[in-house]
Order: C-alpha cells, then structure tokens, then sequence
C-alpha cells in the first residue's frame, strides 16, 4: 500500500485569509501551506515594515487566521529558516476527527 506524500503549498502571491480557508478546507493531512514568507514580526509592524498600509493589512488578517485555524485544532503552525531573517511560515494541515467533518457538512446544509 502506497504511503501518500505530504504536499507543499508555496506561496506564489500574498495569500488572502479566504484562500488561507479554502487550501486549509482542501489540504489532506499533512499537507502544508505556506503563508507568508519573510520575517512576520517585522512585515506585520507599520513603524518597521516595508509593506504598503493595506498589504500589511491583508498579511494581519491572514496570520491571524492561522493562528485561529490552529487554536481550532485544523493546523500545526511552523516555521522553517531559509536564512538570515528569512523564514517560510507554514500551516500544516491536521487530521480531522470524524465530528468536524459533519459539523462542516451540517453548516454547508445550512446555507
């Protein structure tokens, strides 16, 4: 029996928070996503920062929601050194028990 590979998700433009949902909806476990790439303390911080006011905006709301999505148990939050003060920040997926599967089905029912 074939072991499945965990996939990688690069960050290929600044993710949104409804695409950060959506990979984390769609990811088996084990798949990882990365969310920003850089050094996050110092992108979120207008007086340090080089990002435009909205772009910092957008990479606020994203981190957070990771930072959600792995209080809620759906991801493991990570972060792998690339270099000096480079670091790719990655959400890896979790398995999900059987119960959050069908509160996910009953809330797509709903609406």
């Amino acid at each position: 029996m074939a072991i499945p590979i965990p996939l990688e998700i690069p960050l290929t433009r600044p993710l949104t928070e409804q695409a950060l949902c959506s990979l984390i909806g769609m990811a088996a476990p084990g798949d990882a996503i990365e969310y920003h790439r850089g050094f996050l303390a110092i992108a979120r911080d207008p007086n340090v920062g080089k990002l435009a006011e909205r772009e910092r905006a957008d990479l606020v709301r994203v981190a957070r929601r990771a930072v959600r999505a792995a209080e809620a148990g759906l991801v493991h939050l990570v972060q792998r050194r690339l270099g000096p003060g480079e670091f790719s920040y990655l959400a890896i997926v979790r398995a999900r028990p059987a119960m959050a599967v069908m509160s996910g089905i009953r809330l797509a029912e709903a609406a």
